[in-house]
């Protein structure tokens, strides 16, 4: 069977799903599913027959999780989603990450308020990861601008990295049984401490199998002019780690901002790591001219990459989930706008093209080949 390129993009009005022979001249769409109800995350999951999941989470109908069998032709829901049990106190709001586990069926699924589920039955049933959930810190966490999050989880081996709006990052380093908070080197904002044992507000972390012990993350930066308890903090928004997320230092020197939600890496090389820097204030692209941003040399410098993008007049935002890879030999880069325009840009970044310019305000984007 020819390899297919699928695309799982999560809108605020359902979840449309695109697709493409390997060379990626014109995408199908579909969809939407689970229409008119908001999708903040969504999983295509390889392993074996491929499966594709997203959140579906209505504060009027219910939360749910989606599932298809057949590469997004059809969904349906799980038989449960996430819940807290009666006694805990909190309520589930919205679910903002999905990922696969250990097992061959396992699935990871973080929430808000920021919480820990696993399953494995790929997704039927779910039971809450206590470690983290119920963590000395977990009643402490505040709500960033978007909520109560847990937005990334990164397993790698025994290690399982978790990413929390306003958490901060915490590692596992028995499988996800147990959790500390691991910030040393990751700033905060308008806290009076420039760097807390924990409640920074990360925005995604991500990783490479060629590259163990490395990581790279996207804070939440912009607090160069900052004159308030603490003091300025500059290039605190887009870090790096080289032993396993226990230390950070900033990678932000030449980027116009270190402002930004998404970032994502090469998967032929651990070196190459994309952001897309925004304006602090209005979340949306620097002088209203949007770029992508690209390092070769693991964050020692950058490269704009705008060729194809709009010269002028643009002012969206790309959110945490809404910029991912695919794996063929010359990859393209995909992300989604607020806006409802999904951009490819083919060649690792260095051609960008419209694929759809009318959607819905798109929160996620998934990419795999199958």
């Amino acid at each position: 069977m020819a390899e297919r390129v699928i695309l799982s993009i999560g809108t605020r009005k359902g979840l449309y799903v695109a697709e493409s022979s390997r060379t990626r001249g014109k995408f199908s769409l579909r969809g939407p599913f689970g229409e008119g109800v908001p999708v903040y995350s969504a999983l295509i999951d390889t392993r074996g027959t491929p499966r594709l999941y997203a959140s579906s989470c209505s504060p009027w109908f219910g939360m749910n999780v989606l599932r298809s069998n057949d590469l997004g032709k059809s969904f349906k829901p799980t038989q449960s989603a996430p819940a807290f049990s009666k006694d805990d106190g909190r309520a589930l709001a919205n679910i903002w990450s999905l990922e696969t586990g250990a097992g061959k069926k396992d699935l990871l699924c973080g929430v808000e308020p920021a919480s820990l589920f696993r399953s494995g039955d790929g997704g039927d049933t779910w039971e809450m990861v206590a470690g983290i959930s119920n963590h000395e810190h977990s009643r402490k966490w505040q709500p960033g601008a978007g909520g109560l999050c847990m937005h990334t989880i990164l397993r790698d081996g025994n290690r399982v990295h978790l990413g929390i709006s306003t958490g901060g990052h915490y590692l596992s380093e028995d499988g996800g049984e147990t959790f500390n908070a691991s910030n040393t080197g990751v700033g905060a904002g308008f806290a009076p401490d420039p760097y807390p044992e924990f409640g920074q507000c990360v925005h995604k972390i991500v990783g490479h199998p060629d590259a163990p012990g490395r990581l790279y993350m996207q804070n939440h930066g912009g607090w160069a002019d900052w004159d308030g308890p603490g003091g300025p903090r500059p290039g605190i928004g887009v870090l790096r780690s080289d032993d396993h997320g226990h230390t950070w230092r900033s990678i932000a020197e030449g980027l116009p901002s270190d402002f930004g939600f998404p970032i994502v890496v090469h998967p032929h090389d651990p070196d190459t790591v994309y952001v897309l820097p925004l304006t602090p204030m209005t979340r949306s692209c620097p002088d209203g001219v949007p770029a992508v941003w690209r390092s070769e040399n693991g964050g020692g410098s950058w490269k704009k990459l705008t060729r194809g993008l709009p010269r002028r007049d643009s002012y969206f935002t790309v959110q945490r989930d809404a910029m991912d890879i695919d794996e063929l030999k010359s990859p393209a880069l995909y992300f989604g706008t607020t806006t409802g325009q999904l951009w490819i840009g083919r060649d690792g970044g260095d051609e960008w093209d419209c694929v759809f310019d009318s959607l819905p305000p798109i929160h996620c984007v998934k990419v795999a080949v199958v």
